[in-house]
């Protein structure tokens, strides 16, 4: 993903933000075939042990340990952990094996039981060794889904505890400075990117050039023939569902039923995502800015939508012209438009927060103010997010432009058609440097019953993303009336659709209204 739906990643903003590519090195760019195109060994994993994972030791469930939260400890104790051999490298299955850590919430009603439902919150890197109990936590009509399905989470390749590898070098920022970007300073920030992926790219470039979504595709095929089943269902949000379409693409035959949730564009090009991604941001915040204007009185930022975007936008260049520090928080133009680019749920603090930087309270924030910048601006605290799995999987797949000179004059253009919030997005690529051949996702269409959902004014997988996927995969379109990225499985009306979908295996093409707009400043 995990965290919330408002702050899942795709999950990651960064990814949506980067932009273009060529490999900086002795390395050459190449594109690879689709995978689906080479005949692989066969390669059958042994079955699963269970034992049972009540105690669970981790943090960064969202407050206290799980096992001591009182609604969870029944699921906790239902729980049961494995762990699964799979091959490195499909193509040697005979070579170096990885472990995939696998866990399974059985069905409360088998006597009418239907199959095993895997589960996945996007990322790359987000773990799913949780996301049973974590899925009906968020939401109680989500336990709908466990009564005639085994809910099966996992941990993918480079993630929590299945095999995974460290990059100290990614952990350093490589952003470009407070204040205005001026193109040295990106430069320089680019040429430290470049450095951090090279680096990385040395601990173990045999692990980290087979992490890819194809594979972790091919992983979950291994958990299903090891569960024993014919054919397996899915649920992916976000990074998920690119894992879902590229399952039912590899594996036609041995899906049942699968919903994919905030789905991501079929063209892997974080060059052209940052496109349409900087299009969404702008067009919601035409929205926020609505909402603003009828609440002049409390936030006294303009009457009209027009004259809070003009507010905004002199807000952004006054703070890149004189940045400012508040408690933890850096404020500068990027800030500005980090707060213009929120979904609905948190318009009330952006708005809160847009109104206090325009009568600034000096060199210390108010606690208030404090507040709202943790708020939005949370620590990690996602179960096994892991920043290697998220920069191999993405830089190994997006096809994008990676050089410097691309990226500098996209991020000017973006600028220029969508002056308030492309000031927030990154200009230095994700996979500057990075030295892997590029592999190309094998969809196709085909392969079980499919239900896409998608969010009408979401920003993080935009709404055409989804008619894109449907043009090339198939399945259904629901159409989610918000703005809040994966959130389907959150908003009761919704689950009860994702419920009722795989009791049936009737598609929807039908609305639901999702995460509802806020109402007045907290």
């Amino acid at each position: 993903m995990s965290r919330p739906p408002s702050q899942h990643k795709i999950g990651r903003e960064r990814l949506l933000a980067a932009v273009g590519v060529p490999i900086i090195g002795s390395a050459a760019l190449v594109t690879l075939a689709p995978t689906s195109a080479v005949a692989r060994p066969a390669y059958g994993a042994a079955g699963i042990t269970w034992q049972a994972c009540s105690r669970y030791a981790g943090a960064g469930f969202e407050g206290p340990r799980m096992d001591r939260m009182p609604r969870v400890r029944p699921l906790m104790a239902r729980l049961e952990c494995g762990t699964l051999r799979v091959p490195l490298n499909y193509d040697q299955p005979d070579g170096r094996k990885i472990s995939i850590a696998v866990t399974r919430l059985p069905a409360t009603d088998p006597a009418h039981r239907l199959g095993s439902l895997a589960v996945n919150p996007g990322g790359p890197g987000a773990s799913g060794y949780l996301m049973p109990i974590k899925l009906i936590r968020r939401n109680p009509a989500n336990a709908g889904l466990n009564e005639r399905y085994d809910l099966i989470g996992f941990d993918p390749r480079g993630v929590g505890r299945s095999s995974r590898v460290d990059c100290p070098e990614l952990r350093r920022t490589v952003a470009p400075p407070h204040g205005p970007l001026t193109e040295q300073a990106v430069r320089q920030a680019y040429a430290r990117q470049v450095a951090a992926n090279q680096a990385c790219a040395k601990h173990d470039p045999a692990f980290l050039s087979h992490l890819t979504t194809a594979n972790v595709a091919r992983d979950l095929d291994q958990i299903r023939a090891a569960l024993g089943e014919t054919t397996i269902s899915y649920l992916g949000t976000s990074w998920g569902t690119a894992l879902g379409a590229n399952y039912r693409s590899l594996f036609p035959t041995r899906v049942a039923r699968m919903w994919l949730d905030s789905v991501m564009g079929p063209d892997f090009r974080l060059d052209a995502y940052g496109d349409t991604t900087a299009q969404a941001k702008e067009l919601n915040f035409s929205r926020q800015a609505a909402w603003i204007a009828k609440r002049n009185a409390r936030y006294g930022l303009g009457t009209t939508p027009e004259t809070v975007k003009a507010a905004v936008l002199r807000l952004e260049r006054a703070y890149d012209a004189d940045p400012k520090r508040y408690a933890h928080a850096f404020i500068d133009g990027g800030m500005i438009a980090r707060l213009a680019s929120q979904a609905s749920g948190h318009w009330a603090l952006a708005a809160e927060a847009l109104r206090a930087l325009t009568n600034p309270p000096g060199p210390v924030a108010s606690p208030a103010l404090a507040r709202i910048f943790e708020t939005l601006n949370p620590p990690d605290a996602s179960d096994g997010d892991d920043n290697v799995m998220f920069r191999a999987t993405v830089c190994n797949e997006e096809a994008g432009r990676r050089d410097f000179a691309s990226a500098w004059a996209a991020y000017q253009r973006r600028l220029a058609r969508y002056p308030i919030t492309s000031r927030h997005a990154d200009p230095v690529p994700t996979c500057a440097g990075w030295p892997f051949p590029v592999q190309r996702w094998p969809l196709k269409a085909g392969g079980g019953s499919l239900q896409l959902s998608a969010h009408r004014y979401e920003t993080t997988t935009p709404y055409v993303w989804a008619k894109q996927m449907q043009a090339l995969i198939g399945g259904t379109v629901l159409t989610v009336d918000d703005d809040v990225h994966a959130s389907a499985v959150q908003a009761p009306e919704c689950a009860a659709h994702i419920v009722a979908y795989f009791d049936t295996g009737r598609p929807d093409a039908g609305r639901c209204p999702g995460a509802p707009e806020p109402p007045d400043a907290p």
